[in-house]
């Protein structure tokens, strides 16, 4: 009996933040350890079905850099990075749209569908949602940045019910043009800025930021995130992760989140109870 209350109790401590949420748009990107461990991608579509049944308009960016790497490495196309980011020569954009849209993507609709939601797969090339220009042609090819999101695509998609699970490909107006890699945190920002979401959440295969004591810090701010970059406390991977994350915050989200990917319903623990499992970023 005790344990049917603590089930209970557990339910009634996650109301006021289901209440909080509800109708609200949540972005979250999915991408390192849970999105290779078929135990992990079983919990995160639980946690995504059940935040669609509460009421929360989800909505997914997804990466799969990993994915493209051991393509490349099969085809034996060389594959080269230049301050962590790919350089995308045409034929390694080919491979880069082929994972991303037509392997990862339609893998994350089935997982999701399968678990009893009504996800939809497109890239930012569908109806040209995510327009794009290069990084810089000359160092990074065909690597993009966003410049423009039609937040009307994603809208329309919320409204009909469905889960839109994106692609970062971006479009460019040009006929026949192979579209751009883009890096989907930075996508995730994008999109979440455009669409007015309250949230946007960056699955990762670190806690969340940490200090030099190794000790996680649960609650920044932006003034807080520069110091801490400065000082050299952030650094390396998680450099360009807070930089999403102060991204999407500049362009009118509320709180950003960096959480441990490899936890167990880790998105839930982090949006429905009070002391979260992350890193969460205001400005």
């Amino acid at each position: 009996m005790q344990r049917k209350i603590d089930t209970v109790k557990t339910l009634m401590d996650a109301m006021p933040f289901i209440k909080e949420f509800r109708d609200e748009i949540v972005v979250i990107k999915y991408g390192g350890s849970a999105q290779s461990s078929d135990e992990l991608k079983a919990k995160f579509a639980q946690d995504i079905v059940l935040l669609h049944l509460v009421g929360v308009k989800v909505v997914i960016v997804h990466g799969g850099g990993s994915r493209i790497s051991q393509l490349l490495g099969d085809l034996k196309i060389p594959t080269e990075f230049i301050d962590g980011e790919r350089v995308s020569t045409p034929e390694v954009m080919r491979i880069v749209e082929m994972v991303l849209s037509g392997e990862i993507n339609k893998e994350i609709t089935s997982l999701l569908n399968s678990h009893g939601a009504k996800a939809i797969g497109i890239s930012g090339k569908d109806a040209h949602f995510l327009m794009a220009k290069p990084k810089d042609e000359a160092k990074f090819g065909l690597t993009g940045r966003v410049e423009s999101v039609k937040s009307d695509v994603i809208h329309n998609l919320l409204r009909e019910g469905f889960i839109p699970v994106i692609a970062p490909i971006g479009a460019d107006e040009a006929l026949g043009h192979p579209g751009y890699n883009i890096n989907a945190d930075l996508a995730a920002s994008a999109v979440a800025a455009a669409i007015g979401a309250c949230k946007v959440i960056f699955m990762t295969d670190t806690p969340g930021v940490l200090n030099n004591q190794k000790e996680l810090l649960s609650t920044l701010t932006e003034a807080q995130v520069e110091s801490l970059k400065a000082n050299g406390t952030i650094h390396g991977g998680m450099v360009p992760k807070v930089d999403a994350c102060l991204e999407a915050v500049d362009g009118g989200v509320k709180k950003a989140h960096i959480i441990d990917g490899r936890i167990e319903h880790a998105i839930l623990l982090e949006l429905f109870t009070s002391d979260g499992v992350g890193t969460q970023i205001t400005l």
